[in-house]
């Protein structure tokens, strides 16, 4: 039987509508796709679906037309796999409604994007239908449609209703989890449902009687209907239900990710390869419990030290798949939130002697990404490292055991970036054996006091790479990062034949780094001057400022370099303007021809412009500037926040000066969330330290009043 809405598939000018990749042509066969018998083209349909029509969540206006003959798809019995449509449904509709209203439940003021209004509207007038659906017979169809009773129900009492008697009848953790939140986001779309639902939460956290994943999910979510409501008594009373959730489960190992695999693997670059794999492992959940918890953490938000307590109960559950998603959530903590996280690194530090190479893999690996504060972790990591070695073999970085070569990896890594030289041994093979040799090159760098064994094996790769193939370059910019780090005038030769390379392949990219690191190189570089001289008019927008620094760098000629600063300070380019600032800044009160340009350009309208202009400013024209300087740097701060290492930087050179700077520094401390360039955690701990430095010197305690004499 041919579905009927099926027959409108031909009234829509489907090629007239664009989705994430371009025209919506596709659309009907893939609707028609998702019927097919062959499960397999069914599960391309999905696939390209949810890639192309709603992709990462977007909604665009074919998604939206998708919507009458997926719900026909839905309804039929006959339809292979209805729970994944239901779940397509559902996903459509949440992240339409999710478009159209901030993070606090308020409706936002300019139009959604199209297609989300009427997604919303064509399933708020079938959210009856989404009540029988979580009825359905099958199992995964009743879990896939309980989300719609809380997202498109306009019926709050009978959508209540539903609820309870599903939670009656489901006897599954997922669903009854699942129904839990459902029952929260009806209130959070409709208000007056708040008490009632409020009340039933409240008495099915509270009854003894029901199971405790139960009771825990009713506990997080009414924290999520209302988190500024959270009292001191809840994480006690979360850690508990999570203790007696976690004895209820049986623990189970954790299944291996499945590979990726790689059409044509020797044209990807390693590191494009490694970073969808890392995005498919971050996209599993091992646990029934996570994404429960997730919503938890979401609502207590800045309180870091009680969700440091409910982490610390996480990492200690025997089931090795709750600890897994545990240490994940404890990294996104530390990177997003600013505090003392001590604690929660020993915790995740603990998980490296666990026995299961995965979760041992991803402790170290939050430990690298938050290297900045890692310090404490330190000794563990070493331990660890020479530990594996030990145990393994000198080749444990290529082990054959793919979780085991990639614990040991990541350990390695995270112990470099803390210029640790246990990292070394692992570092040399992986460069002598060129197995993973990239994962090595990108953090050699931060061990100089190893530069004469590191800069001759990075040398010899940055000769061997291939730049006629596009998918190299990321491996020559990660070398030549390195070798700029380590600063040995040895590599001098390789790079400038490197540079060579790069300008007959037409990589510009290459071509930028090659002149950086001729650049960190100084003086001992000279020998290259006249090929950097040629780049300094380059067309490539960033080849010629890297051409200039280079040419500054290895030369110091003022002469020479001033007109060609002048001329990329009066370019279009933003980016070329701060870049020609910073430089400028760096040549100082020689380059005082600059002044009255940078002056013009402190009222620039975009702040990374006006502020390396600042900078320089101050750092040519000194005190006499200091007002004009002042009056760019701290509303760009308030401005744009992402600005706020470079600001604090030229303050702390400004020194007493910067004085009317200590309101927006103590503003900028309070801030719970991590902040500075990108919001990252590098940028963050450097911005708090220089910011917190700064204001000592600006104002320093004062020393508390002698005692009085005694008599």
């Amino acid at each position: 039987m041919v579905l009927s809405m099926f027959d409108g598939l031909r009234d829509i000018d489907w090629a007239s509508m664009e989705h994430a990749y371009g025209s919506a042509e596709e659309v009907p066969a893939l609707l028609r796709a998702l019927r097919s018998p062959v499960a397999e083209e069914r599960r391309k349909a999905l696939d390209r679906f949810y890639g192309a029509v709603h992709h990462q969540g977007s909604v665009y206006p074919p998604t939206a037309a998708s919507l009458p003959f997926l719900f026909e798809l839905a309804v039929d019995a006959a339809t292979p796999d209805r729970a994944a449509v239901v779940a397509l449904l559902v996903s459509i509709g949440r992240e339409s409604l999710e478009s159209g209203f901030e993070d606090d439940g308020t409706e936002i003021e300019y139009d959604p994007p199209m297609g989300c209004g009427q997604a919303v509207a064509f399933l708020r007038e079938r959210g009856a239908e989404f009540a029988e659906l979580a009825r359905d017979p099958d199992p995964a169809v009743r879990l896939a449609a309980i989300g719609g009773l809380g997202l498109f129900l306009d019926d709050a009492d009978r959508a209540i209703a539903v609820l309870r008697e599903r939670l009656a009848a489901e006897r599954g953790m997922t669903a009854r989890l699942r129904i839990v939140e459902a029952a929260a986001t009806l209130t959070l779309r409709l208000p007056a449902a708040s008490r009632q639902v409020g009340d039933w939460l409240a008495g099915l956290a509270a009854d003894p009687a029901q199971d405790p994943a139960t009771r825990l999910a009713a506990l997080v979510q009414r924290a999520r209907r209302a988190p500024d409501e959270i009292g001191e008594n809840i994480v006690p009373a979360a850690v508990g239900l999570l203790r007696e959730t976690a004895r209820a489960i049986p623990a189970r190992p954790i299944a291996p990710a499945p590979s990726r695999a790689t059409a044509h693997p020797h044209e990807v670059a390693p590191q494009i390869a490694a970073a969808f794999e890392d995005l498919d492992r971050h996209a599993r959940v091992y646990a029934p419990t996570t994404a429960l918890l997730r919503t938890f953490h979401e609502a207590l938000g800045a309180r870091v030290t009680e969700r440091t307590v409910v982490l610390a109960e996480q990492l200690s559950s025997p089931d090795p798949g709750s600890r897994l998603d545990a240490v994940r959530m404890s990294g996104e903590l530390m990177r997003t939130w600013r505090g003392d996280h001590t604690r929660l690194l020993l915790l995740v530090t603990g998980q490296l002697t666990t026995d299961d190479q995965e979760i041992a893999a991803e402790a170290a690996a939050v430990l690298e990404s938050c290297h900045p504060i890692a310090a404490p972790a330190r000794e563990a990591l070493a331990a660890h490292v020479d530990a594996q070695r030990a145990a393994h073999g000198p080749d444990v970085w290529a082990a054959p055991d793919a979780r085991l070569r990639r614990s040991h990896q990541v350990a390695v890594r995270a112990l470099a970036r803390l210029g640790d030289a246990h990292a070394l041994p692992s570092l040399l093979a992986a460069l002598d054996n060129d197995a993973d040799a990239w994962r090595a090159i990108q953090v050699a760098g931060h061990l100089p006091q190893a530069a004469d064994r590191l800069v001759p094996r990075l040398c010899d790769h940055l000769r061997r790479v291939d730049l006629s193939r596009q998918w190299t370059e990321m491996s020559a910019n990660a070398t030549l990062s390195a070798l700029a780090a380590l600063g040995d005038p040895a590599a001098v030769p390789v790079v400038a034949d490197t540079l060579d390379a790069a300008v007959r392949h037409e990589r510009h990219g290459v071509t930028r780094s090659a002149l950086k690191a001729l650049g960190a190189f100084g003086p001992a570089a000279t020998g290259a001057r006249d090929t950097i001289r040629s780049f300094t008019t380059a067309t490539d927008a960033h080849v010629r400022p890297a051409a200039v620094a280079a040419l500054w760098a290895v030369d110091g000629d003022l002469a020479e370099v001033m007109p060609l600063l002048l001329d990329l300070l009066d370019d279009r380019i933003t980016f070329r303007i701060s870049d020609a600032a910073d430089l400028l800044g760096e040549i100082g009160p020689p380059a005082s021809a600059a002044l009255p340009r940078l002056r013009d350009l402190l009222t620039h309208d975009y702040e990374w412009v006006g502020v390396p202009c600042a900078a320089a400013l101050w750092e040519i024209g000194g005190e006499p500037e200091a007002p004009a300087v002042l009056d760019a740097l701290l509303p760009a701060m308030a401005r744009n926040p992402a600005t706020a290492n470079h600001v604090v930087a030229c303050l702390d050179r400004m020194g007493p000066l910067a004085a009317p700077a200590l309101p927006l520094l103590r503003e900028q401390l309070a801030l719970p969330r991590r902040g500075g360039r990108f919001e990252n955690i590098d940028h963050d701990e450097e911005l708090q330290r220089a910011a917190r430095a700064l204001i000592a010197r600006l104002d320093p305690p004062t020393p508390p009043a002698p005692a009085p004499p005694t008599t």
